[in-house]
C-alpha cells in the first residue's frame, strides 16, 4: 500500500472520487471561505453579513469556530476527546512533543502490533485531526506509511501522538483579519530523510497575509541526489501550489497586493530559480527547473533565501526539540486558546463518554 502523504491545503483542487473524499472535500470548501471571507470583511455588504451570519461558536463536522475580536479559532477539542477515549489513552501522561527527535521508525521491526484495524482507524482520525492542526502533519506522515503492515513500534509512536494531543487539547489554529491580500510560502525538504528507502520529505507551508492556509508534508517520488536537487523538487510542487491559489484568488475577486514571495533556505535552490549558469548541471530535474525559472522570470513569483532558523516548513520535515518545535508552532499559529474560552479537559471527555453511552442506549 503507498503511502500517504498530509497535505491540508483549506481547499483542494484534486479531484476526489470516493464518498467520504468528497465529504473531506466539502469540509477543506468551506474552511477555505470562511478565511478569504475574512480577509475581504472590511469592506461593504460582506462585512455586515458576516456580523450578522456568524455566531460566536459554531460546529461544523467536528471543527469548532469561535469568533472573537482577534480572530476566529479553529479546534478539534471535542474529536480529540473522541479519539482519546476510542484508543484508550483519556487518562494517558501528556507529553510535549508529537515525536521524539531519536527514534527511527522503520519498516524492517520484527514485532508486529497485534490489532492492525485500530491502528488505522486511529490514524485515519489523526489524519482529520490535522485539518486544523499543521502542529501533527509530519509524524501523521510518518505512522502513515506503515498502514498495511503496523509494528509495535509503530503503535508506540501513535501512542505518543495521543500522549501529545493530551497535552495540546486546547490548541487552535488562529485566522485573523487583515487588509493586506498577499500570498506567502515556505519551502523545505529533509534530504534522504526516509531510512528505508533515502527518499527526501518535502513540505511547504503557505500564508495569506498573517494566514496560514494551505499545508504538505510528502514523501517525494525519487530519490534526490543532492540537497538541493530535493530542496528545488520541493521549491516546484510549492510553485506550483502557489499558482493555483492566485487563480482560485482571482476567481472569487481577491486582488493580491504583490506577487507572491517563496522562501527557501537552500543557497543552491534559490539561485537555481533565476541563475542560467547551472542549468548543465540540473537537467535530471529540467522540467522542475524550467516552470519554476519561467514563473520567476515573468514576475509572477519571487524566490528569496532565508535563514534555516526562520524556515517555518521545519516544523512539517522532520522531528524537532520542545523549544524549536514550540516556536515554529507559535508562528504558524498554532495557539492556545485563551482561558475563557477554555473548558477543563476531563469535562470534554465526559461529555463525549455521556453522548455515546446515550447513543449506546438509543441502539439497544
Amino acid at each position: 500500500m503507498a503511502a500517504r502523504q498530509t497535505c491540508h491545503s483549506l481547499y483542494t483542487s484534486t479531484p476526489l472520487a470516493s464518498s467520504t473524499s468528497s465529504f473531506m472535500l466539502m469540509t477543506l470548501s468551506s474552511l477555505v471561505l470562511m478565511i478569504l471571507l475574512s480577509h475581504i470583511s472590511f469592506s461593504g455588504w460582506i462585512r455586515n453579513l458576516l456580523s450578522l451570519t456568524l455566531v460566536p461558536s459554531v460546529f461544523f463536522l467536528g471543527i469548532e469556530a469561535i469568533r472573537e475580536a482577534t480572530g476566529l479559532y479553529l479546534n478539534q477539542r471535542r474529536y480529540i476527546a473522541d479519539l482519546l477515549t476510542k484508543s484508550k489513552m483519556d487518562g494517558a501522561k501528556p507529553c510535549s512533543t508529537p515525536t521524539s527527535t531519536t527514534v527511527a521508525l522503520t519498516a524492517t521491526d520484527t514485532e508486529v502490533f497485534d490489532d492492525p484495524t485500530l491502528y488505522r482507524s486511529i490514524v485515519d482520525g489523526l489524519h482529520y485531526l490535522s485539518f486544523t492542526r499543521p502542529d501533527i502533519a509530519f509524524v501523521v506522515h510518518r505512522v502513515s506509511k506503515f498502514m498495511h503492515q503496523p509494528k509495535q513500534s509503530h503503535w508506540i509512536c501513535v501512542r505518543r501522538i495521543l500522549s501529545y494531543l493530551k497535552h495540546s487539547i486546547s490548541y487552535c489554529l488562529l485566522l485573523s483579519c487583515s487588509s493586506s491580500s498577499t500570498f506567502q510560502a515556505f519551502s523545505d525538504a529533509d534530504w534522504v530523510g526516509d531510512t528505508d528507502d533515502r527518499r527526501s520529505v518535502g513540505a511547504y507551508c503557505m500564508f495569506l497575509s498573517s494566514n496560514l492556509i494551505s499545508w504538505r508534508s510528502k514523501q517525494q517520488a525519487t530519490v534526490g541526489r543532492s540537497s538541493t536537487e530535493a530542496e528545488y523538487k520541493a521549491l516546484a510542487n510549492t510553485a506550483a501550489e502557489l499558482q493555483w491559489l492566485q487563480f482560485l484568488a482571482a476567481e472569487i475577486g481577491l486582488h493580491l497586493s504583490q506577487s507572491p514571495i517563496l522562501w527557501c533556505d537552500n543557497i543552491g535552490a534559490t539561485y537555481l530559480s533565476s541563475n542560467l549558469v547551472f542549468h548543465a548541471r540540473t537537467k535530471h530535474i529540467e522540467i522542475d527547473f524550467h516552470f519554476v525559472r519561467d514563473l520567476v522570470s515573468i514576475k509572477k513569483l519571487t524566490v528569496n533565501f532565508l535563514s534555516s532558523h526562520d524556515q517555518l516548513a521545519d516544523l512539517l520535515t522532520k522531528p524537532l526539540s520542545p523549544a524549536r518545535f514550540n516556536f515554529l508552532c507559535s508562528n504558524l499559529n498554532v495557539r492556545n486558546l485563551p482561558f475563557r474560552l477554555r473548558g477543563r479537559v476531563e469535562d470534554i471527555i465526559k461529555s463525549t463518554e455521556d453522548n455515546t453511552d446515550t447513543e449506546d442506549k438509543h441502539d439497544l
